[in-house]
Parts: C-alpha cells; structure tokens; sequence
C-alpha cells in the first residue's frame, strides 16, 4: 500500500536533463564508498560489527554537519533491506509522525521493516520523543537519529536507553582531499588551484564535506587562465563561517578548552581559544566574567594581583569597547596563563560548604558569642573570651568552630607565588595555636 512517505526525498524521479548538483552526483552508493568515519563504520567498528552479525539496532549519529549522516542512515537501509523513510524534525508534527507510524505498521505486516531517519532529532520535544518508544519496542520502525547537539542534554534518557550514539567526526583535511580528486574526476578536468590555494579551499570547507563540494562547484564553474593562487581564491569565494553555536554545546567546549589552556599555564593555547570564541561572536563580556572568574578559581593567592589585572582588563574594555578592549581581555589571560596556580582557597572553600551542611545547626562557642542582656552574660555568653591585641604576639589560639566539631584543616597553601609565604603564616600560627593550647 503506498502512503505519503514510502517516497523519501532523495527517492523522488529526476528530469533527466535537469542539472544534479555535484554533492548529490557524488552521493555514495555504497557503505565502501563513504570517506571518513572509520571508527563508526570499520570492520571491527560498531556498524561494521552490527552489519556483520545481521543485527542492526535504533542509532543515534551526533556529529557536525556534512560529514556524512544521512548518507550513512540511507545505504544502511540498502544493506538491511529496510524501506527507508526520512523525516525532518523541524518540519514535521505530530499529524505526520502518526502517518508515518500507521505506514510502517502496514509495510511490517507485509513483512517490510522500517528505517525511519529523523533528521536534527534533537529538535523534537520530550512528548513528541515519547511517541517513538512504543514503535521502538514492538519492531515497527527502527529508528536512527541525527544531531548536531549532545545526545545526553538534547534527547530523552529513554530514547537514549534504546538507541546506541554514535559519534561522528569532521572530515579531515586528507578526507577533504579524497572528496575534492572523486569531485574532479567526476568533473572531469583538475581544479584551477595551485597547491596553497587548494589547501586553502580544504580548510574553507571546516571539516563539512557537503560544504566542499558546494566550493569546488563554484570554482570548477570559473574561466580563469593558468591556477589561482590563495589571495586570488579569498578575493573570489567568502570564508564559511566557524562552526559556533553561542547557546550549544560548541560554546561550552570552547570555553572548557580556554579555561583549561589557562590552567595549563599554556598562553598560546589560551589566546588561540579565545580567538576562536571571538570569531564565533562570543560577547567579550562574557569573556570578561569567565576569565575573572579563572583568576580567583585556579590562581587565588598564589597571586593576589591575578583578580585586579582581570577586573580592570574588564574595565578597560567597557572604556574602549571592541575591537580595542579585547586586547586587555587577552593580556590578562596571558598574565594568568603565567601566573603561579594555586585552587587552594577554592578546595578550602568547596569543603567548608560542605561542613556547613553537615554541621548547620551547631552554635558558635558561648566564649565568641555577645553579651549584651544579663540574662546573656549569666547563660556564659562572652565568658572566657580572649582579646586577641591584648595576647603575646597578638594571638590567643582560641578555637573558634563549635564546641562539638572536631577542629577541621580546610585551607593547605600550596608552595607557588604569594601562597608560599601565606604558607608560612599558616605554619606558624598553626604551632602558635598549639602551644597556647598545650
């Protein structure tokens, strides 16, 4: 029985004589043909095991765009002898999924399987994911999704319960020129590029190969004399855009990979980072915050100067606006890539919140605590304090945690920077505290 989607798009009859975009002459037509994506679709690879076994399972492929998804989802159709059926999230309710659904339960009981690819899965919302799951058990469908965004934040646990991820990556620049000698030999003729100019054109595609081949047919459709070199191919084509999504997880990866970089004590690798996030269109002033944010997390005291180069970085920046303000921004982060590194104040921090949790209704000792009614003085509040400038050294050891806690240690110095000399104070009142108390 024939229904509205036993036709995918890429099924549809073509004209013969109208003209075939070259990414769709070059469409693998088989599992061989894809480039790149070994570690997916290699022998001992998951895809390559599952289709050795004949036991195919529902997927999920996160990775880019233009590295191959739907290509693959096809032809595993083709070799499981599904009928495949491709659907979009953006464009689809909940009306055609149950079309959908109703024409896959017809095609399994004239023992045809489905294989329904969904493409930007991630789009659909927590009820409309539900709705695959019952069709997911019984064998109607078998479902392979696809998602530029982290499975574990975007899809429900029990899609991802049922599903197994796996994750494909950018093409390689040696992918990238497998791709572009199949698309000239396909054309026929050799790229007008010389060698940096189509080393260029490889890295202008960013690992997307569908966005490769869009480049190599605007070139190929040039009348030019001899070969470009790389200034004459940037006069003619735009730069694609960096991959960078402000509010996904490419702009949590960044950020973790700068953080990092700083921590690391590796100011090239910092200022590479932030680059990145700044050609993506990251807001400076976020930048600002989380650079900040890094002076006080994972230098501290070692240097106590880290926090106030951050902070007026930042306000440099709000003076000068960009492009200027970002080069405070980046000499702060080079001042904290070099910086001595200490977390200590951060870990001490971390472990005092959790012995206030542990231990919030314990009372301060009576002898730290006020007495200002009689009644107060007579229950022992303020007795037995010592007035720490009237001490020797101006120091009476009193503890100071409540009675019933056992004195913790929460802050240990480390021996970098400033901290080897707070460490020193610490050592020192330390024994102080003991002797007073012996």
């Amino acid at each position: 029985m024939a229904d509205l989607f036993d036709q995918s798009p890429g099924d549809s009859p073509k004209d013969g004589n109208a003209p075939r975009p070259l990414a769709d002459r070059l469409r693998p037509k088989s599992l061989s043909e894809v480039i790149g994506q070994e570690q997916v679709l290699g022998p001992d690879a998951p895809l390559g095991v599952m289709l050795a076994s004949g036991s195919l399972s529902s997927l999920i492929f996160w990775g880019p765009p233009g590295v191959g998804k739907t290509t693959i989802a096809r032809l595993l159709a083709d070799e499981t002898n599904l009928h495949f059926v491709q659907i979009s999230a953006i464009f689809t309710g909940v009306p055609e999924l149950r079309k959908v659904f109703e024409a896959a339960k017809i095609r399994r009981q004239n023992g045809q399987g489905t294989l329904l690819f969904v493409d930007e899965i991630h789009r659909f919302n927590k009820a409309q994911q539900d709705g695959f799951l019952p069709h997911m058990e019984d064998g109607t469908i078998l479902l392979v999704g696809a998602t530029t965004e982290n499975p574990s934040f975007e899809l429900n646990a029990a899609v991802l319960s049922r599903s197994q991820v796996l994750v494909l990556e950018r093409l390689s620049l040696a992918d990238l020129e497998r791709l572009a000698q199949r698309a000239e030999q396909d054309l026929g003729r050799a790229l007008p590029l010389d060698g940096p100019a189509r080393e260029a054109l490889l890295e202008m595609a960013d690992g997307d190969g569908r966005a490769l081949l869009n480049l190599i047919e605007q070139v190929a459709a040039w009348t030019v004399k001899g070969k470009l070199d790389s200034q004459a191919l940037a006069t003619r084509l735009m730069k694609r855009a960096a991959k960078y999504d402000k509010g996904g997880e490419e702009h949590y990866n960044l950020i973790s990979a700068l953080h990092k970089s700083v921590r690391g004590s590796d100011p090239d690798a910092a200022l590479y980072w932030f680059a990145r996030m700044l050609e993506g269109g990251e807001d400076p002033r976020f930048l600002a915050r989380r650079i900040t944010r890094m002076a006080v997390e994972d230098i501290g005291l070692a240097d106590p100067q880290a926090q106030d180069v951050c902070l007026q970085s930042w306000q440099t920046y709000e003076r000068l606006g960009s492009p200027e303000g970002e080069l405070a921004l980046a000499q702060a982060l080079v001042y904290l890539a070099l910086a001595p590194k200490s977390n200590a104040t951060y870990a001490a921090y971390k472990q005092a919140r959790a012995a206030a949790r542990k231990t919030g209704s314990e009372p301060p000792p009576k002898h730290i605590l006020n007495a200002p009614t009689r009644l107060m003085e007579e229950q022992g509040y303020g007795s037995g304090y010592q007035y720490d400038h009237d001490a020797e050294d101006g120091f009476s050891g009193q503890d100071y945690f409540p009675e019933t806690m056992k004195r913790p240690v929460l802050y240990s110095p480390v021996e970098r920077g400033f901290e080897r000399e707070l460490k020193k104070r610490l050592d020192y009142f330390s024994k102080l505290r003991i002797k007073r108390n012996s």
